[in-house]
């Protein structure tokens, strides 16, 4: 479904979007358009049954790499729109960019944000709405540095009472942490109930690197 450009796409719409089960995409960074998707499989990251591989899980708890969330909402989504090997094209044009910025402005965007000496080497974004996170993109230009921010990510959700964690789609990537695609049905009723419900998003203090330890322990609560 193409918004042309009958509508004005706002952040307060998107928001709208979400509550729906739909999410907005682009072609690729150079078309101005945006399209909605509604996928008939769903894919979720079970918060109670998320995997971490052991060595993985070592990686995390050695904390060689430093994580913060929402410090650097425009590196991360530049990082996201760099082209990649195992991708020709990028999803995200100028116009997501904007709307997202304004999301993060809002505080309905977040990022999770992975470094190694100072230099941003990964992370993620998505949009929280009740008690429901909708990941939207990763990268990394470090092993494991991804992964590590969608550790961190599921340990915060749910240390901070989350229901929900929508990945959109399912990819081998997110595959091996237990993600799985639910019908579009099954997922409606289950982004309602998250909807209606509170989570917290910062119940790690801003601005303070997150320690690898807490991240396991709270996927381990």
């Amino acid at each position: 479904m193409d918004d042309g450009d009958r509508v004005e796409i706002t952040p307060e719409i998107l928001l709208k979007a979400y509550a729906a089960g739909i999410f907005p995409m682009a072609e690729d960074a150079d078309d101005p358009a945006i399209y909605w998707v509604e996928p008939r499989a769903r894919g979720v990251l079970p918060l109670d049954a998320f995997h971490v591989a052991r060595r993985l899980a070592r990686t995390v708890r050695s904390d060689q790499f430093t994580v913060y969330a929402d410090r650097d909402f425009d590196g991360v989504i530049s990082g996201c729109a760099a082209p990649r090997r195992d991708a020709e094209r990028t999803w995200i044009n100028g116009r997501i960019r904007e709307l997202y910025g304004a999301l993060f402005d809002q505080g309905h965007a977040h990022t999770v944000e992975v470094y190694a000496e100072g230099q941003l080497v990964g992370g993620l974004y998505g949009v929280s709405l009740g008690a429901a996170f909708f990941g939207e993109s990763m990268f990394h230009t470090a092993r494991d540095a991804s992964k590590v921010a969608l550790i961190h990510l599921v340990g915060r959700l749910r240390a901070g009472g989350y229901r929900l964690a929508d990945t959109q789609f399912v990819t081998d990537h997110l595959a091996q942490f237990g993600a799985e695609e639910v019908p579009r049905h099954v997922y409606k009723r289950r982004l309602a109930e998250a909807i209606a419900a509170q989570a917290n998003w910062n119940v790690w203090p801003p601005g303070v690197p997150t320690r690898g330890a807490d991240a396991l322990a709270a996927l381990a609560a």
